[in-house]
């Protein structure tokens, strides 16, 4: 059962509004794509197979459409003109963007790959979870793989500021992942815990997939920071709507099953609201469903989704993302009107517009 989320305008096409930022970057994502699929070879061949189970699976790639869409706002040449480091010309001026934003992606497959594991995921965008064809050792260690494959194009672009960007975002995720771990199946977590938890765990490679650009084209710290910013809060709004689909959306919206968050006890804010406004009855039905994993598969869901229902829950975690998005859009008004920045606009629209 899912519910509909009421919007005041509903999109024909919600897609449609990354369709100018995707088409800006083509000449460049056609060049990653290359680039992913020839540093996922390896003499060990289930290496390939893992990877390109989940690389090949679909996904919009939009970490590493964001690096390079955010270079090109920021005036780096494709394939051209590259950052000054520390009085040294980065990557010899030949494909820091798309290395960079190769290496965002493997960054985002990795943790997807240590994901399934740690959640004992059975679907991934739609298809059967690497862990469940070859095993959760297979999963980790080609997650491993491919983050080293990332660190690897990230010195071969030759920017220690991108490097270093990068390499914290790794550690941070991390931890954000290590934060979830800590707040599974604790009901009593708050709003700003979780939060805590989707800066770190999500929203964290947004931002590195934004700051990078701008640190390979030498612009100021000012255009970094903006850029950065708009990455942390386009991750938290993209996140935020991942968490409603989850209770409001379907299996073909997720690419994984609806309720999936629910019957792992992972505690996300549909649940933070709800708990939080609930009466001692619907906290005690989240404390057994949740805490004990005390589920009826065939009525807990439909419960769990009509007390969101009650208390705005799904509603309001939307009117989160909105706020987020509103954050991350604020954050581009130094940079002047242009056609990269107004795709960037409209790709907030997208994020939110997938609760419809």
């Amino acid at each position: 059962m899912g519910v509909v989320l009421p919007f005041e305008e509903k999109p024909s096409d919600p897609e449609a509004s990354l369709n100018d930022l995707v088409a800006l970057v083509a000449g460049g994502m056609d060049r990653v794509n290359a680039m992913i699929l020839s540093r996922t070879g390896s003499e060990v061949a289930m290496i390939p197979e893992v990877a390109n189970h989940l690389i090949a699976s679909g996904g919009k790639r939009l970490r590493p459409i964001l690096t390079l869409a955010t270079a090109q706002l920021c005036g780096y040449a494709e394939g051209g003109r590259a950052a000054a480091d520390g009085g040294r010309a980065a990557d010899s001026g030949r494909d820091g963007d798309v290395k960079l934003a190769a290496s965002v992606e493997f960054m985002h497959t990795a943790t997807l790959l240590h994901d399934d594991v740690v959640d004992e995921s059975d679907m991934r965008r739609g298809r059967v979870a690497a862990r469940i064809k070859w095993g959760n050792q297979a999963s980790v260690l080609v997650g491993d793989f491919l983050l080293g494959q990332a660190f690897k194009m990230m010195v071969e672009v030759g920017s220690l500021r991108a490097l270093d960007i990068l390499s914290s975002a790794a550690a941070v995720i991390a931890e954000g992942e290590v934060m979830q771990l800590g707040a599974a199946k604790n009901t009593e977590t708050t709003e700003d815990e979780y939060l805590a938890v989707i800066r770190a765990k999500t929203a964290e490679l947004f931002a590195a997939a934004c700051e990078v650009g701008p640190v390979l084209a030498g612009r100021p710290k000012s255009e970094a920071a903006a850029c950065r910013s708009y990455g942390m809060n386009l991750g938290i709004a993209f996140q935020l709507v991942d968490d409603a689909l989850d209770y409001g959306g379907t299996s073909a919206d997720l690419g994984k099953n609806v309720g999936d968050d629910f019957r792992e006890g992972k505690i996300t804010l549909p649940i933070v609201l709800s708990f939080r406004r609930g009466t001692a009855e619907e906290r005690e039905f989240w404390r057994r469903t949740l805490e004990r994993g005390e589920i009826d598969e065939t009525r807990d869901l439909d419960a769990a989704i009509g007390i969101m229902r009650r208390h705005r829950a799904l509603e309001d975690t939307i009117e989160r993302a909105r706020h987020y998005g509103a954050i991350a859009r604020d954050a581009l008004a130094l940079f002047p009107d242009a056609p990269m920045k107004r795709a960037l606009l409209q790709a907030v629209d997208f994020c939110i517009a997938r609760a419809h």
